[in-house]
């Protein structure tokens, strides 16, 4: 476990001026954190040319260091990608304002009103390995929820980042809400003495790897969202359409194998196993993908053995562990087992089946005939995400605005005080006003 040392002066006074600027930008209006949101994307716009070049520096840096063929490909923010993030930012500022959400309104008595209000967490502390655009997406999300960031990306990121929030600086210096409410670390040392700021950091979001989130969880008193594994599974029932099952896992592994919700282990009913794994290998193969499978999915055309290691693991690269269950209930138990609570699949044709899946799998993401890459922010409609939450209590799954927000009662009376209902002498009325 690291040593931890206090936070230095110069890093407390950085932390407290974001705070300053969160507790001005939580009284922001809609219209103003809206109008902040689109100086924001302009600014990138602006500064594209100059993001694009420094995220080249960071990739040949990276490639000469023997970075981590995963780790690279998050790495990259060519022209489109950005396009893609300006665009996911400028849809942030479409959705519903989540600050100021009165969620109860109830009198306790004549003249004696309690409303719960939403309202932003304040300081968010987020760090990540690689991924640049975490940065845009993150930013976006803490503005419109009226949260200040702290952000951290992996040294390996530094150039792309720093022009990031350079650019969302300037753009923010155009508008209602004080530049001041991002701001970039570029140390390890500052990383781990950010886990040390409990009194003026209000959440920290990690997003990494399975031994980078072990990290921080295990170092700080600040509470954390996040997941530390994305081992995701696809189950093929006995019942199901064998292009469809096909075409989804190729789908799920394939289209972005660095992401957190790519399938890593693909579970196959034994009655269906000799229809669909011929297709499926041979679909894989062209793909690219490593097989490993046990020996049933050997004795079918999987090419490679797995070991007990593969089941469980974390690939995030174009490998995929193969293996043939006995039922569904096989499938649950290796699911229960060796997963970890992402996302998961079944593809079948069999609605009791699917139900039971559907009921029995305790993910945050539990999916019926469509890729576990549909586990995502923008594809659900939140927008951008901050990350994704295995745990289980909320908020859980892809977080976006409304993982950003907490409430705070409010209480107005008129002088009331408690003695007279202790004795009796006057009574609750505990009247719903949000029907009234």
């Amino acid at each position: 476990m690291p040593v931890i040392n206090p936070p230095a002066d110069f890093l407390r006074h950085r932390a407290q001026r974001v705070r300053r600027s969160a507790l001005a930008l939580g009284r922001r209006s809609n219209g103003q954190r809206i109008a902040a949101l689109e100086a924001m994307a302009a600014a990138l716009e602006r500064h594209g040319g100059a993001i694009v070049a420094a995220n080249t520096v960071d990739q040949e840096a990276a490639v000469r260091e023997g970075l981590a063929a995963p780790l690279l490909a998050r790495l990259k923010l060519n022209g489109a990608k950005l396009a893609g993030c300006i665009q996911g930012l400028r849809q942030v500022a479409t959705l519903p304002d989540p600050v100021g959400h009165r969620q109860l309104h109830r009198e306790l008595a004549a003249g004696l009103e309690l409303e719960r209000v939403t309202v932003p967490v304040g300081v968010l502390g987020v760090v990540f390995e690689s991924r640049p655009d975490a940065v845009i997406q993150i930013a976006a999300l803490a503005v419109r929820s009226g949260n200040g960031a702290i952000l951290k990306g992996g040294r390996e990121a530094l150039n792309t980042c720093q022009a990031i929030v350079t650019a969302l600086q300037e753009g923010l210096a155009g508008s209602a809400v004080d530049p001041n409410s991002l701001d970039l670390l570029t140390s390890r040392e500052e990383t781990m003495a950010l886990l040390r700021l409990d009194d003026l950091v209000d959440l920290i979001v990690p997003r990494g790897s399975n031994a980078f989130v072990r990290t921080i969880q295990d170092n700080t008193r600040i509470p954390v969202l996040g997941h530390a594994d994305g081992v995701c599974h696809l189950y093929v029932d006995q019942l199901v359409n064998i292009d469809m099952a096909v075409a989804v896992a190729l789908d799920a592994k394939t289209q972005y194998p660095a992401a957190c919700n790519a399938i890593e282990t693909l579970l196959v009913h034994r009655h269906v196993a000799r229809r669909f794994l011929p297709p499926a290998v041979a679909a894989f193969t062209a793909a690219g993908v490593t097989l490993r499978g046990d020996e049933q999915a050997r004795a079918l055309g999987v090419p490679e053995a797995a070991t007990p290691e593969d089941w469980g693991h974390e690939y995030l690269d174009l490998i995929l562990a193969v293996r043939v269950v006995e039922d569904l209930e096989a499938a649950l138990e290796h699911i229960r087992r060796h997963g970890s609570r992402h996302t998961d699949v079944i593809c079948t044709d069999d609605e009791a089946a699917a139900a039971r899946f559907l009921g029995t799998v305790d993910s945050a993401g539990v999916f019926h005939n469509c890729s576990s890459r549909f586990a995502d922010g923008f594809r659900y409609g939140l927008g951008a995400e901050v990350g994704i939450s295995t745990q289980t209590m909320p908020p859980r799954g892809p977080v976006g605005l409304e993982g950003l927000v907490t409430y705070r009662y409010r209480l107005r009376g008129h002088g009331h005080t408690v003695a007279p209902f202790a004795c009796g002498e006057q009574r609750f009325s505990h009247r719903n006003l949000l029907e009234a």
